[in-house]
């Protein structure tokens, strides 16, 4: 067993980290203040080849390996959870999706320019009745001569107001559960299809990668937007999010690694009773463990992104690592705030950001509860049939 990275693995890591203290990092404050990150940035992320990462060179990406994949994905995330989550619904969502269900010409037509980084992405499956119940939703798709027509709404979408395609996942009219659930491409713009709401700036984090609600009102698309076969939609999105799921525990090591180095520069700095904090023994156990806990979450990613190299089933190893990711981001930054004192409750200081970013990772793409179901049932098998 071999931990040492490749040459082109250690590249990737370090490209990505001088991008990311270089244009990211500065501009961080202003953006989340803001409220939006400018597509200009991405524009120079899509330079690198970030924005098409793990896509086949053939298709216009950079043919990453999961694993160095990963690694990019931790350091944009050590810089900003809310660029992480727009690139990785753009990568690991919408990209791999058409990657693996569109046909030849679907690729050519939509998944080249998104993994060129010349368009946007977005995947939609949540609903305000169907998170983290998926098979509960009830956007309908009917075919209508040469179109779908799709009536429905979206809630929580990651990068659907910014996006130039979406990808929305409905039912045919009458069917039920995980029966009858197909995934069809929406440009934005289709007529039918409107931005009800964005949230940024009123989100307890992220607040500079956009969370849309889209509805669809008689919304029609030509017949050939359908992404994969009708009716497989269900299979499509579990294995997509599986895709997902992996780098959002990248992006926890990420951000707890942003808040260890903050706490670490700050207990050296600070000092009390004559002396840096950081000599003091309660302040020395949470930074060990939290440097302990982003060790144990980047082997388990990258194990499960290994696996993925190796074309193996990596489905209980990459709930593992988001569980625990999302588990310690929330300790690692909580300790990283602790360790600040007062000054870690003030915006004056990123570790306050690092703390609110890191709430969300157990709760989208499947929340810690689904990620213990599945792991579950890699360990002890099916319960009873799905419902």
């Amino acid at each position: 067993m071999d931990f040492r990275l490749t040459e082109e693995q250690r590249l990737v890591q370090q490209t990505a980290r001088e991008f990311v203290d270089k244009e990211l990092v500065p501009h961080v404050r202003e953006w989340e203040e803001r409220g939006e990150v400018p597509r200009s940035f991405y524009d120079k992320m899509a330079a690198l080849g970030f924005l098409g990462a793990p896509v086949p060179e053939k298709y216009g990406g950079a043919g990453m390996d999961y694993v160095s994949f990963m690694l990019l994905l931790e350091e944009i995330s050590r810089g900003s959870s809310s660029v992480r989550t727009t690139v990785s619904v753009q990568t690991s969502l919408s990209e791999t999706s058409l990657m693996w269900f569109g046909s030849e010409d679907q690729k050519r037509r939509w998944l080249v320019p998104l993994a060129k980084g010349e368009k946007l992405g977005a995947w939609a499956l949540t609903e305000p009745e169907a998170g983290s119940d998926a098979a509960n939703l009830s956007t309908t798709a009917r075919l209508d001569g040469d179109e779908w027509v799709l009536n429905g709404a979206k809630r929580f979408i990651s990068n659907g107001s910014i996006a130039d395609y979406v990808q929305v996942y409905a039912r045919e009219p009458g069917s039920k559960r995980h029966e009858g659930l197909s995934c069809f491409l929406v440009d934005q713009g289709a007529p039918g299809f409107k931005v009800t709401n964005v949230e940024t700036k009123t989100k307890l984090g992220l607040r500079a990668s956009p969370t849309a609600d889209l509805a669809f009102e008689d919304c029609r698309i030509p017949k050939d937007h359908l992404i994969g076969k009708q009716g497989e939609g269900w299979d499509q999105a579990m294995k997509t999010l599986n895709s997902g799921r992996i780098g959002i525990a990248a992006g926890a090591v990420g951000v707890a690694r942003a808040a260890l180095e903050a706490a670490t520069k700050y207990v050296r700095e600070r000092k009390a009773f004559g002396r840096p904090i950081g000599d003091f023994q309660l302040v020395r156990e949470m930074i060990a463990q939290s440097a302990v806990e982003i060790d144990a979450c980047r082997l388990l990613t990258l194990r499960a992104a290994h696996l993925r190299d190796l074309g193996l089933d990596n489905t209980v190893e990459v709930s593992m690592a988001k569980l625990f990711g999302a588990q310690m981001a929330q300790r690692v930054t909580d300790w990283a705030v602790q360790v600040h004192g007062g000054y870690g409750f003030s915006g004056d200081f990123d570790v306050e950001r690092y703390y609110r970013d890191a709430r969300i990772l157990g709760l989208y793409e499947g929340t810690n509860e689904i990620q213990k179901l599945i792991i579950a049932e890699g360990v002890l098998g099916p319960s009873q049939k799905r419902a």
